[in-house]
């Protein structure tokens, strides 16, 4: 039986992919007498919290995942990440390959909300290979991947970081229900103004917060504020 050893020796941002995605670099062994043909390779990648410290302001932003951090003990528990398949390239002995992850924004994803509430350090993760393995010298064997064949990465937060700057620079994304987007829509509308930033900015301003105060449609709205009360101010 074809016996293959995977190594994962760093993680880097796709900086010309169309969407956020992960290239993981993989390290494949087999016995130096087995010509290997192709592997069908599946891998599931999970994040190990408990194997890293997290800061104060980083533990709170994690509270909504795993709760108070006195109960961490019980609650830190590893989260999915990812599942994808790829197709290696036939070789004999030994073999590199890139890992392409596509990864998503969306904060209602607790792989999302993690990396997110994370500004330093590396996040601990764990790559899981299955599959099937099609070997042999004359035509070929199919077997499959051991179960308990894995690697461990310690991928740094900057590589995510790069990697959602790229494609959204300085940005987060919210998703609302349709009504809930209906609703923000007449309210832009009603109020005329420029954008669904200023739609928010003037909500948070209504309900006393006042929201990021250097953004340009957050000044596009304090002046269209007061040229209101100056007109009103001045109306016969």
């Amino acid at each position: 039986m074809t016996q293959l050893s995977f190594e994962c020796t760093g993680v880097r941002a796709d900086r010309y992919a169309a969407a956020p995605t992960l290239l993981f670099r993989l390290r494949l062994t087999a016995d130096e007498a087995t010509r290997v043909h192709a592997v069908a390779l599946r891998c599931q990648i999970r994040i190990e919290p408990a194997r890293r410290g997290y800061r104060d302001d980083e533990a709170e932003a994690l509270s909504d995942l795993f709760g108070e951090r006195s109960r961490w003990g019980s609650t830190l528990h590893p989260l999915q990440f990812a599942q994808v398949s790829q197709v290696v390239p036939g070789f004999t002995g030994e073999t590199e390959v890139d890992l392409a992850v596509p990864c998503s924004y969306d904060l209602e994803v607790a792989a999302g909300r993690y990396f997110r509430a994370l500004h330093e350090g590396e996040v601990p993760l764990l790559l899981l290979f299955s599959g099937t393995v099609f070997a042999g010298a004359g035509g070929f064997q199919v077997q499959p991947v051991s179960w308990d064949k894995e690697a461990a990465v310690r991928m740094p937060v900057a590589v995510w970081q790069e990697m959602t700057e790229a494609h959204f620079p300085g940005c987060g994304w919210l998703r609302l229900p349709r009504e809930t987007l209906d609703a923000l829509l007449a309210y832009r509308s009603r109020h005329a103004l420029p954008s669904w930033q200023a739609a928010v900015e003037s909500l948070l301003e209504s309900a006393g917060d006042a929201g990021p105060t250097n953004a340009p449609d957050a000044r596009l709205l304090r002046g269209a504020a007061r040229a209101r009360s100056v007109s009103e101010r001045t109306a016969p």
